[in-house]
């Protein structure tokens, strides 16, 4: 199979970082409220690193800089106010020139970490519920990417046999997406929002870009002229965050 050819059966897609991504604003007041309740100042880059998980594994990060992850997450999403992080959510216009025009053509889905209560009111205040045909909210019981199990589940609820699913791809903006992807048996497609300066490492893909304006143009239904057999790529587990 071959991200060159953009003949897949079905299509899925991280969300924060992929398709849309939050103020500056909301983020930083986000982190300075997570700081006064666990008594720990966050500086902008620590905030970003973490927002956009790029230093890899959030958890791991968070244990380097001395922070235990369970309270960190527990306050996190205390804080964390649905109405005020919809309204502050916007969405990529490279992703909607995609997105809405793969809607049209084959069934479409999100595999994502940010829990159900916040990503329910962004895709409302946005009026993208009606692009996919699956929506997935990885949680503790169904895993964390790059597990392929929130994948399978999203396959499933496309209406697909997530052992013969035909030719499929998982767009997103971290390591685990594509190792999620990979997992399951998918092409990985890379769309890096920040510079790898700023990652401060590269993401192995099967397919690299800075915006999905840069995958190719034409038809995005089925094509079976060629097959990829399932990938042996291998990923650290998640941690259940707001994002990606």
């Amino acid at each position: 199979m071959s991200v060159d050819d953009p003949g897949y059966d079905f299509w899925l897609f991280d969300l924060d970082g992929t398709l849309v991504d939050a103020e500056w604003s909301y983020t930083r007041n986000v982190f300075d409220r997570v700081g006064d309740r666990i008594g720990r100042t966050f500086t902008d880059r620590e905030a970003e690193v973490i927002w956009h998980g790029l230093g890899g594994s959030r958890d791991a990060t968070l244990r380097a800089w001395g922070i235990d992850p369970d309270p960190f997450w527990t306050a996190f999403h205390d804080v964390e106010d649905p109405t005020a992080r919809a309204e502050a959510t916007y969405l990529h216009d490279d992703a909607a020139d995609l997105v809405s025009a793969l809607a049209a053509e084959v069934p479409v889905g999100v595999v994502t970490h940010c829990q159900s209560f916040l990503a329910d009111p962004v895709v409302g205040h946005l009026d993208i519920g009606d692009w996919f045909d699956a929506f997935v909210s990885c949680t503790p019981e169904l895993g964390w990417k790059p597990d392929p199990r929130p994948v399978y589940h999203a396959i499933e609820r496309l209406g697909l046999d997530p052992a013969e699913p035909g030719r499929g791809v998982l767009a997103g903006d971290g390591a685990s997406d594509v190792g999620a992807a990979w997992n399951a048996g998918l092409d990985g497609i890379h769309v890096e929002r920040h510079s790898p300066s700023r990652r401060g490492r590269c993401v192995l893909a099967d397919r690299r870009v800075s915006s999905f304006a840069e995958l190719p143009t034409g038809r995005f239904g089925a094509d079976t002229s060629a097959d990829r057999g399932p990938s042996a790529a291998t990923g650290t587990p998640g941690e259940p965050h707001s994002g990606s």
